[in-house]
């Protein structure tokens, strides 16, 4: 699956624009920082999906669901899609087992813009955690 959205040049492609990127990304940042609601690990924002690699403190349907419904919110205001749904209801959780795991998600989300073709090196992808351009 991951493949087939890495690859995805068709449907909903709003995370290409640099002003929703910007949101979601202060968004996943404040999750950790503001709200602590998770640890934040390693995220990428690519043009169609989001990876994130989390620590949570509380529950997922306690973040999760404010993570999608304030940055949906702030999306489609820029979009002018009021009340329209922006991220797909499901999401995909998986469980860390061990260290040498948690080392390899990490490297799989922050190589994702380059094995996606979308950059050269992980660090010049500016919606990741990665990139030293995209501290808050």
């Amino acid at each position: 699956m991951d493949r087939l959205l890495d690859r995805g040049s068709s449907g909903p492609l709003f995370l290409r624009r640099p002003k929703i990127d910007e949101i979601v990304a202060a968004a996943l940042r404040d999750g950790d920082s503001q709200f602590h609601r998770y640890q934040l690990h390693a995220y990428v924002v690519m043009p169609n999906h989001v990876h994130m690699l989390v620590t949570p403190s509380v529950v997922s349907t306690r973040w999760l669901g404010p993570l999608k419904g304030f940055t949906s919110h702030q999306a489609n205001g820029l979009l002018g899609t009021h009340g329209r749904a922006f991220w797909q209801d499901e999401s995909y959780d998986h469980l860390v087992r061990s260290d040498v795991e948690f080392e390899c998600i990490r490297g799989y989300i922050e190589r994702n813009p380059v094995t996606a073709g979308l950059v050269r090196a992980s660090d010049q992808f500016r919606w990741s955690s990665a990139s030293r351009s995209d501290a808050a």
